[in-house]
Order: structure tokens, then sequence, then C-alpha cells
């Protein structure tokens, strides 16, 4: 549960500008101006709603919540569908000390805004389960697998029991129809005398016990479903579903009780069990899709080390830490919380929080976010006032968006609003007609419910799973990875689309990218910054080869820089005992030492001023030029004198310009949104197939961007890091590069498990292709209403040949959905 409480802020994203001096001409303040810019030309847009936006709530959604109120996030299964949304909320905020509900079937997701005092999270979760549905905490994987084993239990039980049911068909009753076609005429005679007679009823009843138990146990989701849409008055597939099955039932049963022998259990079975598998299929489809992503490394943070007053250390969990404690944070381990520094120079990787791919040094009186990583040296933090991290506002913000993504009507579902009606009313016309016309009242009642029976075949029920299944199996065949099956309705064309730049234009690794120093001053650099852990320290050392062919590999920091009883200096010792180095010392932005018998200084152009040493024009201009690309330029000095410079930066991705062309030539927007700062980002100004460019914005600020995008079209996302996921999260479809973050991952819709951009046309290509596979899957389910429906009007219809059309119509659909989509 979370409790994040701020004065009001910055205006497009409504971080605290505390410190900032930003504002526009309307005096509007900003945490930065990479949102004073988002705003400035976005912040005229019409603030209309999207026709797939959430229904209006019953106060035009103006609910306030109190300042003391959680947000509880839980995890729902069993919601499916729009109306399951509705009734849930609607449950919710029926609950005592419920100020707000929002949940969204896309994400499985509930949050719940409520006064801890009133009402806990058990209670909560009680309360929801207590509809038919399983709710429990978003981090509960044990529940998860459990919600899971159910679901597979219902299966075995239906398929089981549906075998036993159809075998009595296959066997007993359907050969009555075909005379001595199956069997000899005497075997025929006894049968067809034997389902007439008094001794059938023992048989017809066996037959109910076993389709009860598959309607009440396999089926209970679609009956659930079917409830709700009466609850919610919101048709949906489940209630054409349970109507066709549920009648089939009644008339049987009806049959039984007047003596009849035309039973429709199989019907019932066949539905249920059917429709049921071909959700299982896909949702175990969607489940081996996201195997692949197993290897994302995730950057939450559980415990930290507190330093106590008489400079002890003790592991403590990050939930019990108070403003004001000390931490200590050494070379490789992330800032649990969001602090000052105290103590010690580092530098700071802040490109999971802030996006910006360029360490920034830290020292005393500087402020610290929680979730970055310090990358050299190590720091003590004073913990802040409200002891929270930044990425865990980043986590909260996307749960938030999660829960508030409420899903689409489905296409079936769709139709099902239109279906479910004329079918009912066709039925009381039909009933009626036939009382009318002088049949008897169990003659005109069978053939009403013969209607509502063929009202659904099961190859509606599978038109949409099984499309959606081959959509996320043709896309795992091409390495992209399908998390939410709606991808697939509610994205076809996109008006816009964003990308983010480091790590997803770019590589997010640092390299060389230029150098003007000669081979022999360049190599005593590379043998230097090999004792360092900075990532641009790493990329010079990485550069040059040793005497033995090799290359001169930076140590990556390890997970703790050294033991508790190691030296503070020992990384910059450790493992260079033959290096050549006579003399070395490390700096807040660089690193100096004796290599060779010169005195080499390499780092920040400060450094070697402060070291006194001279760095002339020539090296200066070419200083400057090297930061105008937005990269780093590193200067060289030896015994006293700059003589060149090395330019560090992340390199762009292969392809990348292409890939922009493409989605250009389409007539989209292309928007590239970083937190890098402008220079950064100049690269791409100068693009042609780029439309817009937002440069320096946080994560709360990405997701308001993106937000604003929406209101002129469809807008895709594309990004890899955690500063990247909420802005994934509010993104009409999310794409995330496969070598991003967990949470980036999590908040997205697809992900690009190659990290290849070239993949994003695939993704639009397959949602298309999908969406003509649901259609024509339906097209074939109508062909059979459209043939048996006649036919139970007027009276023709025999089980014998609803079973079969039923059965001819599914293999088609399935057969229609076995093909590869990329064929179409």
């Amino acid at each position: 549960m979370t409790d994040y409480t701020h004065e009001a802020g910055c205006t497009l994203c409504e971080l605290p500008v505390e410190g900032s001096d930003v504002t526009d001409d309307e005096g509007n303040r900003f945490c930065c101006v990479g949102c004073r810019d988002v705003y400035d030309a976005l912040g005229d847009v019409e603030d209309v709603a999207p026709e797939d936006v959430r229904r209006q709530r019953e106060d035009d959604g103006t609910r306030e919540v109190p300042a003391h109120h959680e947000s509880t996030y839980l995890e729902v299964d069993g919601m499916h569908c729009a109306t399951c949304e509705a009734f849930i909320e609607s449950a919710a905020l029926r609950t005592e000390g419920v100020s707000n509900a929002d949940s969204s079937y896309v994400t499985d997701t509930v949050r719940i805004d409520h006064d801890p005092d009133a009402v806990s999270q058990a209670e909560l979760e009680e309360a929801i389960s207590g509809l038919g549905y399983s709710a429990y905490d978003r981090e509960d994987s044990f529940m998860r697998r459990k919600a899971d084993n159910w679901m597979m239990g219902r299966i075995i039980v239906g398929v089981l029991m549906g075998m036993m049911v159809m075998m009595q068909y296959l066997l007993i009753i359907y050969p009555t129809y075909f005379g001595g076609l199956f069997y000899d005429q005497r075997t025929y005679e006894f049968l067809s005398q034997a389902l007439a007679s008094e001794l059938a009823t023992p048989f017809y009843l066996m037959i109910a016990a076993l389709t009860t138990i598959v309607l009440g146990v396999t089926g209970k989701p679609i009956l659930q479903g079917a409830y709700v849409a009466t609850k919610t008055r919101s048709p949906n597939m489940d209630l054409l579903v349970t109507i066709a099955a549920v009648s089939a039932y009644l008339y049987s049963t009806l049959s039984i009780a007047v003596g009849g022998d035309h039973i429709y259990y199989d019907v019932t079975v066949a539905i249920i069990v059917i429709v049921s598998v071909g959700n299982y299929y896909e949702s175990t489809i969607k489940e081996k899709a996201t195997e692949r992503l197993s290897d994302l490394t995730a950057v939450q943070i559980d415990e930290a080390r507190r330093v106590g007053p008489d400079g002890s250390h003790e592991e403590v969990a990050v939930d019990d830490l108070e403003p004001d404690d000390r931490l200590l944070v050494r070379a490789g381990e992330r800032i649990p919380v969001d602090g000052e520094v105290v103590e010690g120079e580092v530098a700071v990787d802040e490109a999971v929080v802030t996006g910006e791919s360029l360490p920034v040094g830290k020292t005393a009186g500087d402020q610290v976010v929680g979730g970055s990583l310090v990358t050299d040296g190590a720091v003590t933090v004073r913990v802040g006032e409200d002891a929270t991290s930044s990425l865990d506002r980043v986590t909260e913000l996307v749960w938030d968006l999660q829960s508030s993504s409420h899903g689409i009507q489905k296409l079936a579902d769709k139709l099902a609003t239109i279906f479910v009606p004329l079918v009912l009313v066709l039925s009381v016309v039909v009933t009626t007609i036939y009382l009318l016309t002088g049949a008897g009242v169990a003659e005109a009642l069978l053939i009403g419910l013969t209607v509502l029976i063929v009202s659904c075949p099961c190859a509606l029920g599978l038109a949409t799973p099984l499309a959606v299944a081959a959509g996320v199996r043709d896309a795992l065949e091409q390495s992209i990875v399908v998390f939410d099956d709606t991808v697939f309705e509610r994205i076809r064309d996109a008006d816009t689309v964003v990308f983010d730049k480091t790590g997803t234009l770019t590589t997010g690794e640092m390299t060389v990218v230029e150098t003007d120093l000669d081979e022999e001053l360049l190599e005593k650099a590379a043998r230097l910054e090999r004792r360092s852990a900075h990532p641009i320290g790493r990329a010079i050392a990485a550069e040059r080869p040793v005497a033995d062919g090799g290359t001169l590999e930076a140590e990556s920091p390890p997970d703790s820089a050294r033991a508790d009883d190691e030296p503070e200096d020992a990384l910059a010792t450790r493992g260079a005992a033959d290096d050549g180095i006579e003399s070395f010392e490390s700096h807040r932005n660089g690193v100096s030492g004796l290599v060779g018998g010169d005195e080499i200084v390499v780092g920040h152009p400060d450094l070697l001023r402060d070291r006194g040493v001279t760095v002339p024009d020539d090296v200066a201009r070419r200083i400057e030029a090297g930061r105008e690309t937005g990269r780093v330029p590193v200067a060289v000095g030896r015994n006293g004198v700059a003589e060149g410079v090395i330019v560090v930066g992340d390199d762009l991705r292969e392809g990348w310009s292409e890939t922009l062309s493409a989605i250009a030539e389409t007539d989209t927007e292309v928007v590239v949104l970083t937190g890098d700062d402008a220079r950064a980002a100049r690269r791409f100004r100068e693009e042609p197939s780029v439309d817009r460019v937002f440069a320096g914005v946080p994560p709360e600020g990405k997701a308001e961007t993106v937000d604003r995008l929406k209101k002129t079209g469809r807008t895709v996302m594309i990004g890899d890091g955690t500063n990247d996921a909420p802005a994934l999260a509010a993104a009409d479809l999310g794409i995330a590069l496969g070598g991003g973050t967990a949470m980036a991952a999590d908040a997205a819709d697809v992900a690009l498990v190659d990290d290849d951009l070239g993949s994003v046309d695939t993704v639009f290509e397959l949602a298309r292709a999908t969406d003509r596979r649901v259609k024509g899957n339906i097209g074939w389910a109508f062909c059979y209403n459209g043939i048996a429906i006649p036919l139970a009007v007027t009276g023709l219809l025999n089980p014998l040949f609803a079973a079969l059309a039923m059965g001819a119509s599914s293999l088609l659909v399935v057969t229609n959905s076995s093909r590869s989509l990329l064929e179409d």
C-alpha cells in the first residue's frame, strides 16, 4: 500500500518545484525545462476523452480522495471484460471506508483508495473475492499460481465429464438418427425402443448429472461473466454463451420431465468445454510468451545499510527507515531512498529514474534519488523527509496508470450487445406465433428454447481467443512477446509513435566515439581508467588493446564494491599489480597518476585546471564541440599540458533512422521523448522523419506528455527503462525493448525480445492481421446462425443436425486460426 501526497507542484507533472525557477509567460511553474517545453507544445490541447475512454461514473468522476486514504493495488483473476470492471468498481465503492476505485481487465488490476482504519486490505480482498473473483496482492505469486491451478483443474473436470457425456451420444443416441447405418437392424431397434421407454429415464438422468458438473464447475467463469453482464445491463459474449448453454440444459431437463427423448445436453457440454478450452489455450500461449522475458532485471531495493551513531553498520528493511537516518552506499549498489549526500564524492547513474544517460557527480550537500546507481566510490546519504524512493513513486505511478487503463469493449462483446436482445426477442416472438396458430404450450416453448439453443455456436466463442492465440504465437516466432490480448483490438493503426532516446534509439552503453590522442597517450589514459569503476572510465579502458593482443577490459563494479573489512582504496588497486602505473589517484570527476614516467590526468576539464594543467585554445574548442553533440568530452593531459580529447557517448542503434523513416512514411507523427538534456537530443531535431523532440522530461512528465498526445489520436510509446514505465502504461499501446528493465516490461503491452526496432512495424502488421482473422472467424460462426436459426424457427431442427452444424463451424474456425497470420 502507498500513501503519497504533495502540494501543488509542476503544472505538467505535479512534481515539487522547490528550487526550480522555470516558468512560462503565463506564470505557470515547472520542475524542469522539459516539462515547460511539453506544456508549451501540448498544453492547449482540448481535453476531450477518446472514444474508448471509461464510461462516465455516476458522479462524473469527481470523487475526492481524502489525504489520509491509502491506495491498495490488487490483482483480480476472472476479470475479463469491460462489464467486470464496472461491476468490481461499484462493489468496491459500496464498501465502508472506500473513497474511490478503478479497475482494468487489461492488466487484471484494481486500485482502491480507502481509509486503512475503516477497512483493511484483507477485507477488501474478501469483498471482491465474494463476488466470484479471486483478489489478492499484486506481488503474491503463490495466489497467482493457485489461480492458475484452479483454472487447469476446471478444464480437466470439463474434459473428463464431457467425454463421458459425448460417449453416450456417440455410441447410443446419435446412431438412432441413422437407422441401421451404424448398427444392424436388431441393435438399432433395441436402442430406439430403450430410449423411448421408461428405462431411458435413469440413463438421461446420469447424462444430466454429468452435464451439471460441466456447467457448474468448468462453466463457472462463463456463468459469472453472464451474471455480471446482466447485473450491469451490458450484454457480452459470456451472456450469449450462457443463454445457449443454459437453454440447452433447461430444454433437455424439461424434455426428460415430460417424457421426451430429444435432449441437448451435448450442446451444453460442447459449448462450455470448447469455449473454456479455447480461452485456456489462449492464456497458456501468452504464458509461454512471457517466459521469454525471464532474464529481465528488476531494480527494486528491499534493504539498506544503516550507519549507527558509533559508526557501526546494520542491514535493515527499507520500510523501516526513518527521516535523517544515515545510509552507506558503495559502488555497484543502488541508493535505497531519496536523500542528501553528507559524506563522500561519487558518480551516480540516475538513468533508471530520470532517463539521463550520463552519470552525475555528487558530493556533500547534493540531493540523490532512490533507485539510482553509485558507479564509483562510496557515499553516506541522509534519508529525506518522506523516507521514500523516486523509484517507488515511479512504480506507484505505473500501477496507478495500469489500474485506470480500462479495456475497450471487444468486438465479440459489441456484437453480443445487439445479438442477445435480438435472439431473446426472436425466441419470444416465435413462441407467441406458435401459440397463436394453435400449437400446444409444450411444443411452442420447446421451439422457442431451440432458437436460444442454437443462438451461440461454439465457433462464436472460439472466434476471438483462437485468433488472438494465433497472433501471440506468430508474434513469438518473430521474437515479439504480447502480454495483453486486447492489443490486437485496441490498436491497429497509430497516429503518433513516441520513442524514448536512451536505450531505445541508442544502445544506452558508453563507448568511445572519437579521439584525437596519439596511440601512446591513449593507451596510458586507458591504463589509468582501468582502475576506475565509472562508466566513462570503463568505456575508455575497453578501447585499447593490451600487449598480448587482448582487450583492456575495465573491471565491472561487483554487487558490493568491497567487503566490510576491505580498505576504502581497495577498488583503485584491485587487480592492477602489473599495469605499469607507478601512482594512482581517483577524483570525483576523473583520475590521475604516474604512468611510464609521465604525469597523466584524465577527466573533466575542470579537473585538469584544478591540477594546474594548461588547456590550449584548440583543445578547449574540441571540448566544446564534443558537448554540442550531446556527448561527454574527456580531456587528457600529460606533464602539465592538455594534449587532446576523448569523446564518449552512447551509440545510436543500427537501423534507427530507417525505422523512424518507415513509420513517418505512413503519415504517422514521430516524437522523441527523453530525460536527457536538449544537447543530447539535438541530433534528432535534425532528423527529417522526426516531427517533435521533447528533452529533459522526468518520468511523471513523460506519462503526462503521452496522455496529452493521446487526445489527438492513438498513441504508441516505445521505451526500455524504468523511467519509461509510466509513459508505457499511459499509452494506447506500450512497446518495451526486451533488454530493458522488468518494470518497463510489466508496464508495456508488447516486448521486443531481440531489441530490434524494426519489429515495431511487425507489431502493427500482426495487429491488423489478427483483426482480420477475428472478423473472418466470426463470419464463419454467423454462417452457422444463418442456417440453424431459420431451421429452429420452422421447427425442423433436430439434435443431430445441431451437433453436426456446431462441430463443422467450430472446425472451420480452428482450421482458419491455425494458419499463419502473416499469410493473410
